[in-house]
């Protein structure tokens, strides 16, 4: 079952690329305090998250500060190298984090896991973007198929 409005976010270990390599942090620290925006993506350079999804957060991250996003964060069942190079190929600079849920722990906890064996890809993320104020969840845009309908950027700024 879903996290549902209301409830605070899991307090989960991810992983995150610092200057000396991979580091563990946890979701409540990154998550947890003012006002943050969190997309989750089922794959780092697949098609739909590469071409729309990630950019559409890079480009639109500057109106999202102004309407008072402190942190906008991109998570997915990826490990911290393979995040950093997908930032690194996409822009992101320092506008957005990237979090590694490299066992998909978040996504369980969350209850946003699926199962994409049947495309080859095991474990993953479903694809959704989250409001979060002082690490409780306020509004949630699950895709409920493929494409990119309700968790876009855009779809996120109507709602800040």
């Amino acid at each position: 079952m879903a996290i549902s409005i209301g409830e605070r976010i899991p307090d989960v270990e991810v992983m995150t690329m610092g200057p000396n390599g991979p580091q563990k942090v946890s979701t409540l620290e990154v998550l947890g305090t003012g006002k943050v925006v969190l997309f989750a993506v089922p794959g780092a350079f697949t098609p739909t998250c590469s071409d729309l999804h990630l950019p559409g957060f890079i480009y639109r991250a500057d109106e999202l500060k102004e309407k008072g996003v402190n942190t906008i964060a991109c998570i997915a069942v990826n490990d911290a190298y393979v995040m950093d190079a997908w930032s690194k190929a996409s822009g992101v600079d320092s506008r957005l984090v990237m979090l590694a849920d490299g066992n998909g722990d978040f996504a369980k906890a969350v209850g946003l896991d699926m199962d994409g064996s049947s495309f080859g890809m095991g474990l993953r993320s479903q694809r959704y973007a989250a409001v979060i104020e002082n690490g409780v969840l306020q509004a949630l845009f699950v895709e409920q198929g493929p494409g990119l309908k309700v968790s876009s950027a855009e779809s996120v700024l109507e709602h800040v």
